[in-house]
């Protein structure tokens, strides 16, 4: 389960709390300026210091707010596909991969994630050639690979037509619950609620 507790960033949030059990997506919802990018950035240590902040997050029985990012066993995933220019689909994805995955398992981990997603035949491809359905994809198995504990989703469906958008959300929803991990969706836009999944408008906790 992950956790915040009692998190107050002046002048923006007072005492809020909320809990996203394992295999449950949770929405945070609210219009530009409300305070969604600056909460996410709370929750995975990249707060800035023009804001006075105090709380605790929890991933089961750790707490993980005065950990570094790399520490808190979180998968995120921004709006904008944040791949490695310089190196092939393949190598990025080799990238996240625990050090507990080792030799030629590596390698078997990485395409069966590929094939998972649709991209069969792209261990080699430069990201560059990619469309943006394909870097969307890319970036979510790079955040799964990783084995996160939990997975912070922010804005991730935003930079996508409606077409394509409708097609990933489903898939990232799936792919996420099939992992059974806590997650929590950033966004304005209430098309991307999951069904079934909790939402919290930002402007309760104003």
């Amino acid at each position: 389960m992950l956790k915040v507790k009692d998190l107050t960033i002046e002048p923006l949030f007072r005492e809020v709390n909320f809990c996203v059990p394992r295999g449950e997506i949770v929405t945070l919802m609210g219009p530009s300026g409300s305070g969604k990018s600056t909460l996410f950035a709370w929750m995975v240590g990249a707060l800035s210091d023009d804001f006075q902040a105090r709380g605790e997050l929890w991933l089961d029985a750790r707490r993980c707010d005065g950990l570094p990012v790399e520490s808190r066993g979180l998968g995120i995933l921004f709006q904008d596909a944040l791949l490695f220019e310089p190196f092939s689909v393949g190598q990025n994805l080799l990238l996240a991969l625990p050090e507990h995955i080792v030799g030629r398992a590596r390698r078997e981990a990485v395409e069966q994630a590929l094939d998972s997603a649709g991209l069969s035949g792209h261990y080699a491809s430069d990201p560059a050639t990619l469309s943006g359905g394909e870097r969307a994809r890319v970036s979510l198995l790079r955040a799964l690979l990783a084995e996160p504990q939990a997975l912070l989703l922010d804005e991730p469906f935003s930079r996508l037509d409606k077409t394509l958008r409708i097609a990933f959300r489903e898939w990232v929803f799936d792919s996420v619950r099939a992992r059974n991990i806590p997650v929590v969706l950033v966004t304005h836009d209430e098309d991307d609620i999951p069904p079934g999944g909790e939402l919290i408008e930002i402007s309760r906790w104003q």
